[in-house]
C-alpha cells in the first residue's frame, strides 16, 4: 500500500472560495477511485491522507480525482517509512534528518533513532527511491532491505559480527594488531608504518566519507569529521600507530553503541515474535492454513492447546485457561470462555477454542503496544533534552579550544608547534560527545522496554522521570481499588412493598445503563428470574452522579443516591438504615415510586486482593500521601480506605470535583499521580502530573490517553514502576557524571601534555561502553 498526503489548494476556484464542503467533496471523489483503500481527513480540515493500492491505481489517478473535486492546485506527497541501519546515537538521527530534508521534493522528514526508522513525506515525481537511498548512504547509513517492523536477528552477537558495515573495522583491528606485532618484533620501519597506514585507511575511509558528506550537505562539523582531522594530523606528525588506533577504536565504539541500541530495540520488538506466522482459519465454512497477515475481521481462528493466539478476537466456541503474560505481565493463567475478549500473543491452555478475529494482525493489541512503546522511547526525557543542548554547544566549544591550544602557545609563548598541535588533536578526540549523548536514551529505552515486558506501558521518558518524583498518589475507588463489579447484597422494603417488585422496577429503569451499580441491579434481577422485557419503560433521564429516573408502567420510578431523592422525602428512620449499610462498606441505592421511597438495594464491590499490599508498597516507596477520590458516600469510602490503608478520603465527588481535588493536591504536593480507569476518570487523570490507567489491555481510549497504562489489573505494579523510575533517574545521573568526569580528566591531561591520542580515544570508547552497559542493566528490572 502507498500513503499520500493531500493538502488542499491555497487559492480555491471561485465557485468554491467560500465553500465549507471542499474536503467532503474530495473524499467523495477519492472513494470513487478503484484502488483507494482509505481516506482520512486531517485535523485542520485542509489536509487528508489517502492510502491506495499501487497495483490498482497510481498517483496520476489521485491527481485526477483532486482536479475533479475542484482542487487542481492541491499538493500531493507520498508517505513512506524506511528502516535505517547504522545509526549509533541520537546525533546520527539528527544528521540524517537534516541531510534528507535538503533533498528536492521532500516536504517533511522525521528520523526516529530509537525505532531505527525514517518517516518521509515527499513528491515521488521529483524524488526516486534510489535518490533517497543514495542520500542516506552519503550520510553514512543504510536503508534496510528488511521491513520496518521486522528486526528478526538484530541485536544478537552473531548478527553484529556478520554486519557488512563492520568489515572495515574488523580489518582495521586485524591490521593494527599485525602492525603492533611487527613493531615489537623489530621489523623495518617501513613495514609497520605501512601496516598501520593501511589499517587507518581501511577503517578510516567510511568515517572520512561520512564526515565530508556531512560538512558538504549539512554544513556542519560532526564527530566523523573531527576524527578524520585527528587521524590526518597524527599521520602528519608521523604517529602512525596512534593514527590507526584512534580510527579503529572510534569505529569499534560506534559499532558497539549501535549493537547496544539494537539489543534494547529487540527487547520490546521481541513481543511481536510471540504471534505465530500461520494459523488455522475458517472462512466461509472452509478451513485452511494461512499467513496471519491475511486474517481479516470476521474470520474464525481455531487455536489448539499450547498454541498462541495470532490476532485479537472474541471466543465463539470452547473455553480454556489462557496465559496473558506477554500482554498484561500477569503470570497466572485466566479462564476465558464464549463471549470473552482475547488478545494476540497469549498462550492457549488445554482446550480448543474458536476465536472470531476483531482486528487484523497489524492492528492487534501487541502491535499497538509495540508501536506506542517505540514512540515513547523516542520522546525525550528532560534529562535527555539537557544533554542534547549541552552537547550542541560542547563540541563546537572544544573545537575552538583545540584551535587555540594549537596556535596560541607557539605564537604567544614560543611553544613547540608539533607538541601543541598534538595536544590540540587530543582535544578534538575528546570532543566526541558519544558517551554523553547516549547516556540518557539507552537508559530510557531500556527502562520503558522493561516496563512494557512486565505489563506497564509508559508513554514517554518525561512520564518515566516524573513518576520517580511524585509525592502524592490519588486513587479512584470503583474498578481501581475494587474489582469494579459490585453485586447486590440485599433488597430492603421500606413500606411493606414486595422486594421482588422493588427489584423489578429498579432493574427496568437501569436496564440500559452503563453505570456499574445499574448493571449490578440488572444482574440481580436476572439472577432471580425477573423478566424485564415485558416492562414498558419511557422518559428515561439520567442525573450525573445522582441516579436515573423513568416512567415504568405509568409510574415515576427514581433509582439513585441521596442527591436524587434528598428533598425531604428521606425520614430519620430511612437515614439510619442508609448509614448502617454504609458503615458496613455497602453502597445504598434508594428506589422511589411516584415520589415515595419504597426500598433500598444494598450493593458491595469486592476489594482487589492485592490492594492493601499495593498501597503499603507505595508508602514504603516513599510516597508521602495517598488519597481516595470517589463519588460514593463518605461512610462507604472511609470503610474501604481504612481496609486498604489509604491516608485520606474525598467522597461524594462529581467528575468536575475530582479534577478540582487533583488540582488541590497539586497545590499542596506539586507532583501528583492519579490512578483510574482511564475513561471515566480521564479529566482527573489529565489534570495530574502523571495519569495512570488500570486494566487498559482491551480499551483503546485508555491506551491512547493515559500517560502510564497498567495493561492488567494488578495494582502491585505501581510501586514497582515508581522504583524503576527512580532507578532510571539514578543511572542517568551516574552516566552523565561519569561521561563528564572522564572527558574532564582527559582534557586536563591533554593540556598538561600527559595524554596521548590513543589514550584519549580509549577513554572515550571506554566511557561509552560503561554508560551503555550501565543503562542496559535496566532491561533486567522487574
Amino acid at each position: 500500500m502507498v500513503t499520500v498526503s493531500v493538502t488542499l489548494s491555497e487559492q480555491l476556484p471561485a465557485t468554491h472560495r467560500d465553500c465549507e464542503h471542499c474536503l467532503e467533496r474530495l473524499i467523495v471523489e477519492m472513494r470513487q477511485v478503484d484502488g483507494v483503500v482509505d481516506i482520512r481527513p486531517g485535523e485542520n480540515r485542509r489536509q487528508a491522507t489517502v492510502i491506495y493500492d499501487p497495483d490498482v491505481t497510481d498517483m496520476h489517478e489521485i491527481e485526477t480525482a483532486c482536479r475533479n473535486a475542484g482542487q487542481a492546485g492541491c499538493e500531493l506527497y507520498a508517505r513512506r517509512t524506511l528502516p535505517i541501519e547504522g545509526m549509533h546515537c541520537a546525533d546520527c538521527a539528527a544528521r540524517l534528518q537534516t541531510g534528507v530534508a535538503r533533498l528536492e521534493g521532500v516536504n517533511a522528514v522525521e528520523v526516529n533513532f530509537v525505532a531505527a526508522r525514517m518517516d518521509l513525506e515527499y513528491r515521488d515525481d521529483l524524488l526516486s527511491d534510489d535518490a533517497i537511498a543514495d542520500r542516506v548512504a552519503e550520510m553514512g547509513y543504510r536503508v534496510s532491505e528488511a521491513d520496518a517492523d521486522d528486526d528478526a536477528g538484530t541485536g544478537t552477537l552473531r548478527s553484529f559480527l556478520l554486519e557488512p558495515a563492520l568489515r572495515p573495522t574488523l580489518a582495521g583491528v586485524g591490521l593494527t594488531l599485525l602492525g603492533i606485532v611487527a613493531l615489537v618484533a623489530g621489523a623495518p620501519e617501513p613495514v609497520h608504518i605501512g601496516v598501520f597506514a593501511t589499517a587507518a585507511l581501511i577503517a578510516g575511509v567510511p568515517v572520512a566519507r561520512s564526515g565530508v558528506n556531512g560538512l558538504r550537505i549539512n554544513r556542519q562539523l560532526d564527530i566523523n569529521m573531527l576524527m578524520t582531522i585527528a587521524v590526518i594530523g597524527a599521520a602528519v606528525l608521523g604517529e602512525w600507530l596512534e593514527a590507526a588506533t584512534v580510527v579503529v577504536l572510534f569505529s569499534i565504539g560506534e559499532a558497539l553503541e549501535g549493537f547496544a541500541m539494537d539489543r534494547a530495540r529487540r527487547s520490546i520488538r521481541g513481543l511481536m515474535s510471540l504471534t505465530p506466522d500461520e494459523a488455522t482459519v475458517r472462512r466461509a465454512g472452509v478451513e485452511a492454513t494461512m499467513a496471519v497477515s491475511e486474517i481479516v475481521p470476521g474470520d474464525i481462528v481455531i487455536v489448539r492447546p499450547g498454541g498462541r493466539l495470532p490476532v485479537d478476537g472474541v471466543i465463539q466456541r470452547g473455553s480454556s485457561l489462557l496465559d496473558q503474560a506477554p500482554v498484561t505481565g500477569e503470570s497466572v493463567p485466566v479462564e476465558r470462555g464464549i463471549g470473552d475478549q482475547v488478545f494476540s500473543g497469549t498462550i492457549n491452555g488445554s482446550g480448543v477454542i474458536e476465536v472470531e478475529a476483531t482486528q487484523p494482525a497489524s492492528n492487534s493489541t501487541i502491535a499497538r503496544i509495540v508501536h506506542m512503546v517505540e514512540e515513547a522511547q523516542a520522546s525525550k526525557a528532560p534529562a535527555q533534552r539537557f544533554v542534547d543542548v549541552f552537547a550542541r554547544y560542547y563540541t563546537p566549544a572544544v573545537v575552538v579550544a583545540a584551535t587555540l591550544v594549537a596556535v596560541a602557545p607557539p605564537l604567544l609563548f614560543s611553544g613547540i608547534w608539533g607538541d601543541w598541535f598534538y595536544r590540540a588533536l587530543i582535544l578534538l578526540v575528546v570532543a566526541c560527545p558519544c558517551a554523553l549523548v547516549i547516556s540518557t536514551p539507552v537508559s530510557i529505552v531500556s527502562a520503558i522496554a522493561a516496563a512494557a515486558r512486565n505489563g506497564v506501558l509508559v508513554k514517554g521518558g518525561a512520564y518515566l522521570e516524573a513518576l520517580g518524583s511524585i509525592r502524592a498518589l490519588a486513587f479512584d475507588k470503583t474498578g481501581t481499588l475494587t474489582l469494579g463489579k459490585p453485586e447486590a447484597q440485599q433488597v430492603i422494603s421500606l413500606n411493606g412493598s414486595d422486594e421482588h417488585e422493588i427489584l423489578r422496577l429498579a432493574a427496568s429503569a437501569e436496564r440500559y445503563s452503563e453505570h456499574p451499580l445499574g448493571a449490578a441491579i440488572v444482574r440481580a434481577a436476572e439472577a432471580r428470574g425477573i423478566d424485564l422485557t415485558a416492562t414498558t419503560v419511557v422518559d428515561t433521564s439520567t442525573t450525573t452522579g445522582a441516579g436515573i429516573s423513568a416512567r415504568i408502567d405509568g409510574q415515576l420510578v427514581e433509582v439513585g443516591s441521596r442527591r436524587l431523592l434528598d428533598n425531604g422525602r428521606l425520614t430519620p428512620v430511612i437515614e439510619e438504615q442508609l448509614l448502617a449499610l454504609e458503615r458496613q462498606g455497602q453502597t445504598a441505592v434508594i428506589v422511589s415510586v411516584d415520589g415515595a421511597p419504597e426500598g433500598i438495594i444494598a450493593l458491595a464491590d469486592e476489594l482487589r486482593p492485592e490492594a492493601r499490599e499495593a498501597v503499603a508498597a507505595i508508602h514504603r516507596a516513599g510516597i508521602e500521601q495517598t488519597v481516595m477520590l470517589t463519588g460514593d458516600r463518605a461512610e462507604v469510602a472511609a470503610v474501604i480506605a481504612g481496609n486498604v490503608g489509604i491516608n485520606a478520603v474525598e467522597a461524594e465527588l462529581l467528575p468536575d470535583q475530582k479534577v478540582a481535588a487533583v488540582a488541590g493536591l497539586l497545590d499542596r504536593y506539586e507532583r501528583v499521580a492519579m490512578v483510574g480507569d482511564g475513561v471515566n476518570d480521564a479529566p482527573a487523570l489529565a489534570r495530574s502530573t502523571v495519569g495512570i490507567a488500570m486494566g487498559t489491555v482491551g480499551t483503546d481510549t485508555a491506551l491512547e490517553t493515559a500517560d502510564v497504562a497498567l495493561m492488567g489489573d494488578d495494582l502491585g505494579k505501581l510501586a514497582g514502576v515508581v522504583k524503576l523510575s527512580r532507578r532510571t533517574k539514578g543511572i542517568i545521573i551516574q552516566n552523565i557524571a561519569l561521561a563528564l568526569a572522564i572527558k574532564g580528566l582527559v582534557l586536563l591531561l591533554a593540556v598538561a601534555g600527559l595524554a596521548t591520542l590513543w589514550q584519549a580515544i580509549f577513554a572515550d570508547v571506554g566511557a561509552s561502553l560503561i554508560v551503555i552497559l550501565n543503562g542496559l542493566r535496566l532491561l533486567r528490572q522487574r
